[in-house]
């Protein structure tokens, strides 16, 4: 229960923040890159199979191989084994999880601003903090090299994310509650980063964010055809195997589920929908490390022409619980829409979840007013941008879970810190690059099949 009564001053706060400083010093981060459970790559790669469709586990299998960043974006629960028994300071914050470089992307708010924030919430579990920030530091050396960007200018870009990452959770213990808490990601939070070599970028990813709808989407995808009632309707068009038709029971349990999603949408928001209907559902591989999942979007019309795209996602439970052993859920969906409502400014205004042949599944808008900056097509100056901006996009989406006066408490204004992690996160990139090429190596002898993707 909360405390409403007794009052906490910032001084206590800030000093618990410093014992644990001194408890687990910043040094103490850089730490070996494997732990002493880890498993063999190939095993892990079979038990994170567990559950998905067969027939798309080479495509998951082709997408991962494609690089080094590619297989860690897939490996989620092989860096979380790693990190098991790893210096922490003992607090924990509503972790994403899976806080790569390419899992920050730009999205619309209701009101039509577009905002950069944390976007992929399928790990989401309560955790030490310091997980997602050697997470997202390590992201940046290995996307860094397949950009060929230097060694030095990788390692500077996941130094300036820890960096940026203090500087901005000082900035928000700093300023009222009320203040920090409805800060907004928007296109200032490139300056206050100190990311200017990044505003053309962001510029750029919000335009075309905002030319992303799901009336772009219908007009693209989708085709209209005679029904067997002699009536027209729309459906999506096909694009094996990425996109593919149900047959007419997948297809009435996806909407059936869609009925039963409305209500754990909040309350304005149910007439909303209610005023659509479902044209077509169509299967869609999604990602990397989710493919072999069960997938759809569906097409809903309303008011005449207009269309809504909307993404169902199989909701399977983190790749971070077997190391974690966090509350259960009774809903892997509800988990994870309860962990992108706590960590993100603002959240998509349909996001729910729902059940489906007895299967959790997230729902949300399917690339509506999304966008994204690939970190792999960055040059040395503007990874380091990249680095310091999603460097203050964790530490304000950790600081709606954790105080962030606790956190300013336990850095100093050295950097002992920026430099630990920067030396673990190349160590980090090196050993994946390893998993990777035994990945590669299995796939050209035959041990595992593989499909890659045309593009």
């Amino acid at each position: 229960m909360i405390d409403l009564r007794t009052p906490v001053s910032t001084e206590d706060v800030v000093a618990r923040g410093k014992a644990m400083r001194d408890a687990t010093p910043p040094t103490s981060h850089d730490h070996d890159a494997t732990g002493r459970q880890r498993p063999d790559v190939l095993a892990y790669l079979e038990a994170s199979n567990a559950g998905r469709l067969p027939h798309l586990l080479p495509l998951r299998h082709g997408r991962m191989a494609a690089s080094p960043f590619a297989f860690y974006r897939g490996a989620a629960g092989l860096m979380a084994t790693d990190l098991a028994g790893t210096p922490s300071s003992g607090v924990h914050a509503q972790l994403c999880g899976d806080a790569h470089a390419a899992n920050f992307g730009l999205f619309g708010t209701p009101e039509g601003e577009i905002v950069m924030d944390i976007n992929d919430f399928d790990e989401t579990v309560p955790g030490p903090w310091e997980w997602d920030l050697k997470r997202l530091a390590t992201s940046l050396v290995l996307a860094g090299r397949e950009g060929d960007v230097s060694e030095k200018k990788c390692r500077k870009a996941a130094e300036d994310v820890v960096k940026s990452y203090r500087r901005t959770v000082r900035e928000l213990a700093e300023v009222p509650f009320l203040r920090s808490w409805n800060a907004l990601p928007d296109s200032s939070v490139v300056e206050k980063a100190k990311a200017d070599e990044l505003i053309d970028d962001f510029e750029k990813a919000a335009a075309k964010a905002r030319k992303n709808t799901s009336a772009k989407i219908a007009a693209k995808r989708t085709e209209e055809y005679s029904h067997a009632s002699g009536d027209s309707a729309w459906r999506f068009t096909e694009e094996p195997p990425k996109r593919t038709r149900v047959d007419d029971a997948t297809a009435d349990a996806v909407i059936a589920g869609l009925e039963s999603y409305v209500d754990t949408l909040r309350e304005s928001r149910r007439n909303l929908i209610a005023r659509y209907s479902v044209s077509d559902v169509a299967f869609r591989v999604v990602g990397t490390g989710s493919v072999g999942r069960r997938g759809y979007i569906a097409l809903l019309r309303g008011n005449g022409d207009e269309a809504l795209v909307l993404q169902l996602k199989e909701a399977c439970p983190s790749a971070l619980a077997d190391v974690l052993d966090p509350e259960p859920w009774d809903h892997e969906g509800h988990r994870i829409v309860h962990g992108a409502r706590l960590v993100q400014a603002e959240s998509d205004i349909l996001l729910g979840w729902t059940t489906i042949e007895g299967r959790p599944f997230i729902v949300r808008q399917f690339r509506n007013m999304k966008g994204d900056i690939d970190p792999t097509g960055l040059d040395g100056g503007h990874l380091d941008d990249y680095g310091r901006l999603a460097g203050a996009l964790l530490a304000r989406a950790h600081t709606r879970s954790l105080d962030p006066r606790l956190l300013a408490g336990y850095f100093s204004e050295d950097s002992d810190m920026d430099e630990a992690v920067g030396r673990y996160a190349v160590r980090y990139a090196d050993r994946t690059e390893a998993d990777h090429a035994e990945l590669v190596a299995a796939i050209k002898a035959g041990t595992l099949e593989a499909e890659f993707d045309d593009d």
